[in-house]
Order: C-alpha cells, then structure tokens, then sequence
C-alpha cells in the first residue's frame, strides 16, 4: 500500500457540524481535509432543510393569493408556474453552495469531492469524482456522513418512487400525489403540493400523524390538512405499487378492507437510513448500533480512539441546530472543556402553515416520565395579533413542573411558533420560573404577546395552595388568639 498522505483533521463529510469543525480546525492552523461525497455543506442547503422551505414559501405566497378575497384584494387570473419554483429554489441552492465554498476556501481547508472507503484506522481511500485514487490519514478523524430518505421493501415502490430529493426537483405539477408518511416531511410537502393544486392523499401507517405528539396536537394538524383538502388515511399500510411514475396503482389495506389509489405521483417520506453502510466502518474500529447509527458516547467519541460521530450519523435528533451543536460540544472538549449531549434542551419546528414548535416535553412525555405537571392553554384566537391578520388557528401549550416553577415544556400550533417559542426556550435554559414570562412586559400586538396570558393560566402549585392555606390558618389563629388576649384583658379589668 501507497504510502497515506497525512493530516491533521480529516472529516467524512461536509454538513454542518462536520464543515464548522473543519473551518475551527484549519482556522487554529491545523492541516485539515473534507472529503465530500456529492453535497457540498450537507443535505441541508442542497436537498432537505433550505430547500424544502423555499418551496414551502412558494406555496404560501400561492395560497394567499388565491385567498386574497377577504383581505380587499382581487386576483382574477392566478396559476403556479412549478418551473419557476424550482428555478427560484435552484437559484438559492446554487448561492449557497458558493457560499460553502468560500468558505472552505477562507478558512485553509481542503475539500476532496469523492467517496472515502476505510482501509485501515483513521485511512480511507477516497475515489474522487474526477477520477483517481487519493490515500489519506488523519491524526483525529471526524465522521459527518448524514443519512437519506428510507424506503420501505414494499413491491413496486422502489421503482415508482419519489423521495424529497426527486420531488423538490420536479418542475410540473403532479396530478395526483400519495405521501407516505405523517411525520415532518411528507406534513410540509402534503400541504405545499396541495396549496400548488394537486390532489393529495396522505398515507400514515399509525393510529394518527405526528405518534410523538399529543393527541389534541396531531388531531389539530389532521384537521388542517383536511381543511385544505388534503385526504388523509391513518391506520393504513400500503401493501404494493404497481405502474411507473405518471400512471400508478398504490394499494392500501386500511382497517375496513382493501383500497385502490389511482395516483399519478408517489413520495415515500417514511424516514431515514444512515449512511454507515459499506464504507468499511468495521475495518476502522467503529461499531454501529443496532439501527446502523455510529455508536457514540456522550462526548460524541465512537469505539475508535481519535475518531468522533457528528451530526444524523450518530444519531442523535435529525435536525440541522442540533449537529451545530455537536460541534461545539467537539470543539470544547478539544479545548480542555467536559460538555456532553447529556440533557440537550432540543428544540423543533414543522414548517406548515401555520406552524408546529415544541421545546422540552408535552404530556405524552411527561406521564412517560412520571411527571406530574400543570398544563395551561391558550387558543390563538385570544392573541389579538390573529384578529388583525385573521390567522386565528391553533394554541399554546405550556407544561410547569407541580410542585416547582420551572417550565417543563411548550408547544405552539400557530402563526410564527417557532419565533414565539425561542422566547420560551431562553427562559428554560436560563433556570428561571414561568413567572418570568408570566409578568414581563410583552410588546402588542404581536404573537409572543400571548405568553403572558398563556402562563397566566397557570394555576398555583400544591404546595403554594398549602403554604398560602397555612398562612391564612396562622393569620386567623393570630387573629383569635390577639382577639382572645383581648377579651382576657377587658374581663380581667373587668373584674377589677
């Protein structure tokens, strides 16, 4: 074997907690190399995250357009033109990814665009894409290889399929969309393409979408979707897919018998597959879990000495926010410091519209837990900002520990959640009561404006009940007994 070419820092992947690592390390005056396979900075500016949101947007500029009516405003000849969405989400693609590569330019790093294949501890072999062979070796090794979409062994789907990925690049509109799935991303691309102008059925294997939130939660997005005219099967398992894309028979068996989809288009958004497979992981010392997720302890140090699990891949929440933290977690360590994924206060936001946010537990957690917690709510229509822009669906939800101030949890169903809930989540992370939100001085009209009487819903604790009964039996027995006193000394004068 050819002897490796060595640096200081080499990371498997460009995402963001694997390109931010790279940039601090090259930064530092450390020898570091990327080696990327296809995504430059990650699926979340190329294929997932940005670019679902810009499509998102499209479609609801489309709808307020076509809803125009009751605002004063008339539109009499309205279409959506799906090459232009995907032109403008291209666009976006095409600046971010020179802004990835600037960076990687400014901060000294180097990035190999290939596929890394493990041949001994801490040396891949990397394929480049221009062809040829490069041998690299690192002293710290950092794995940021991502996931991709999952799709289920059902007959005929792999072959009718589209994931994110096909979709977001498909410049006509289907006629008919199935989206299998109830979780974040078949919900956001349901509502999109229905708000484009297909006809969408939703697929959800489960008794409800959403099987992690609270039911009254999940019923209110279901109840969205339907508002919408998106038809919506729970309960339902999709046996086999005949046809090819354009002319396609889904067959699902729900709980009255066997159904029958005539559909035209196919999205199968039923989770994600890491991309450990095949890359010789074992050949490097790292073991996976039984999923096929890096295992990683809570320093985010896999089985193999000097060599760590960044981002999806190690799998912890699949979020963007929570690898950028997997990075800063890293580079402390690095530095002398002892921070761990150990009690992570995540946040998350579904981007449909109006929006889902949650940060810490709601109540299906929380009884898991057994915690006893005080729940208030607030419907959106009590925050008078939605009586002046007439987006008065939803709630506010807010968890508070029973026997302490601290808040526990907070879901938002509604107009800007995810604005409204990092408010929250400031004050969770800071230790301090819900009395902090309750009584600060919130601006009107705005949406945050809502948390003060959210957290004024709050009824008292057990103990402040008790201590304040206490107190009123302490006052009153003063009372008596100063009364007692009292009459004790007039009938004593009395006497006199």
């Amino acid at each position: 074997m050819p002897r490796a070419e060595h640096v200081e820092v080499l990371v498997l992947g460009s995402g963001a907690g694997g390109k931010l690592l790279a940039s601090h390390m090259a930064k530092a005056g450390r020898r570091t190399a990327v080696v990327e396979r296809k995504w430059i900075g990650g699926s979340c500016p190329n294929i997932n995250c940005l670019p679902s949101k810009n499509e998102v947007k499209s479609a609801e500029v489309a709808h307020t357009v076509y809803d125009a009516g009751p605002f004063g405003t008339v539109v009499t000849d309205a279409r959506v033109d799906m090459a232009q969405v995907v032109s403008r989400k291209r666009k976006m693609v095409e600046g971010l990814v020179a802004q990835q590569l600037d960076a990687f330019r400014t901060s000294g790093t180097e990035l190999i665009l290939g596929q890394a294949q493990f041949v001994g501890p801490k040396t891949v072999q990397v394929a480049l894409n221009d062809g040829g062979t490069r041998l690299m070796s690192g002293d710290r090794v950092f794995l940021d290889l991502g996931t991709r979409p999952h799709v289920p062994p059902i007959p005929g789907l792999a072959e009718a399929a589209l994931t994110n990925i096909e979709l977001l690049e498909l410049d006509r509109l289907p006629e008919h969309l199935v989206v299998l799935g109830g979780g974040y991303v078949g919900l956001e691309f349901a509502q999109a393409y229905r708000r484009f102008g297909s006809r969408i059925t939703l697929v959800e294997r489960g008794p409800r979408i959403l099987a992690r939130e609270d039911p009254d939660v999940a019923d209110a997005l279901q109840q969205l979707l339907t508002d919408e005219g998106v038809d919506v099967l729970v309960g339902a398992s999709t046996s086999r897919v005949d046809g090819r894309r354009g002319e396609l028979r889904v067959v699902v068996q729900t709980s009255s018998g066997e159904r029958t989809l005539e559909a035209s288009d196919i999205l199968v958004a039923t989770g994600r597959t890491p991309n450990t497979a095949g890359i010789g992981l074992d050949v490097a010392g790292v073991e996976l879990d039984d999923r096929g997720y890096i295992a990683v302890n809570e320093r985010l140090e896999t089985t193999a000495p000097g060599v760590w699990g960044i981002g999806e891949c190690a799998g912890g929440p699949q979020f963007t926010h929570v690898s950028v933290d997997d990075f800063q977690i890293i580079r402390d360590n690095l530095d002398g410091g002892h921070r761990s994924t150990r009690g992570r206060l995540v946040p998350f936001c579904i981007f449909t519209d109006p929006p889902l946010a949650r940060v810490g537990m709601n109540e299906v957690e929380a009884r898991r837990r057994g915690m006893k917690a005080r729940v208030a709510t607030l419907p959106a229509r009590e925050i008078l900002r939605t009586w002046t822009t007439g987006e008065t669906r939803g709630f506010m939800k807010a968890l508070v520990d029973e026997r302490r101030d601290d808040i526990l949890g907070f879901t938002m169903f509604g107009a800007e959640a995810g604005e409204v809930m990092a408010a929250v989540q400031m004050v969770m992370l800071a230790g301090l009561p819900f009395t902090t939100v309750r009584d600060a001085i919130l601006t009107h009209p705005t949406m945050a404006e809502g948390l003060g009487t959210l957290f004024s819903n709050v009824r008292p604790s057990r103990r402040k009940k008790l201590s304040a009964a206490l107190g009123a039996g302490v006052g009153a027995a003063l009372v008596l007994g100063a009364s007692a006193l009292t009459m004790s000394g007039l009938l004593v004068r009395g006497r006199r």
